[in-house]
């Protein structure tokens, strides 16, 4: 006995479920190489690759940037304010050089006003030292932005006195381009501004 043909409506159905399940196998196919290819690039932003020396890939997380940020900040704070405030006859010229590339205009005006009011000819005429102590610097985040509070303690040798200072500056901190060794950090200071100044006890 002849097996009777299946009617044309079973084989158009039949039809409708292989084209629906070949769409949807498609799309899963599709959504999975998205998502393995956006996992990917995600990863290798996030890692470095090193040659050892028998030529094998050694895999390197790198720290994100917002961790490395503060340390970074607070190296390039310390720098500046050991350029601008460690100085006497023999290197001012020099540091005061080297720390105007770690700031903006704001700090080249302060330096003009310092300049104007005859503070570096006083530290030639007397002989005068002044260095830096201690520096202490606070980081603050706002929405993506940064501001520093530092605290500079130095003192002034005069030959037979020595004065010792506290100096509160603030400022924000704004990210460029690395220039070796001019601003090892790619940081650059704005708004500068020096707040408090007060001599502190000679017991200090």
């Amino acid at each position: 006995m002849k097996t009777p043909y299946k009617t044309i409506y079973n084989i158009l159905k039949l039809n409708r479920f292989i084209v629906l399940a070949v769409i949807v196998f498609a799309f899963l196919c599709s959504t999975i190489s998205v998502w393995m290819a956006f996992s990917t690039h995600r990863n290798a932003l996030n890692s470095a690759f090193a040659i050892n020396t028998d030529g094998s890939i050694i895999p390197l997380k790198l720290v994100t940037q917002k961790e490395n940020f503060k340390v970074e900040a607070l190296a390039h704070l310390e720098l500046f304010h050991n350029y601008f405030y460690n100085i006497d006859a023999s290197n001012y010229e020099r540091n005061l050089k080297k720390a105007l590339w770690l700031g903006n205009s704001s700090v080249d005006n302060l330096y003009r006003q310092k300049k104007a009011d005859g503070v570096y000819n006083r530290l030639l005429q007397y002989s005068l030292v002044q260095k830096v102590i201690r520096i202490d610097s606070r980081i603050i985040e706002n929405e993506g932005s940064y501001s520093f509070s530092t605290t500079t303690v130095f003192e002034i040798n005069r030959g037979t006195i020595i004065d010792t200072y506290e100096l509160v500056s603030t400022g924000n901190l704004i990210m460029v381009d690395r220039n070796f060794p001019n601003n090892p950090h790619g940081l650059l200071i704005t708004d500068y501004f020096e707040n408090t100044l007060k001599k502190l006890s000679e017991d200090l």
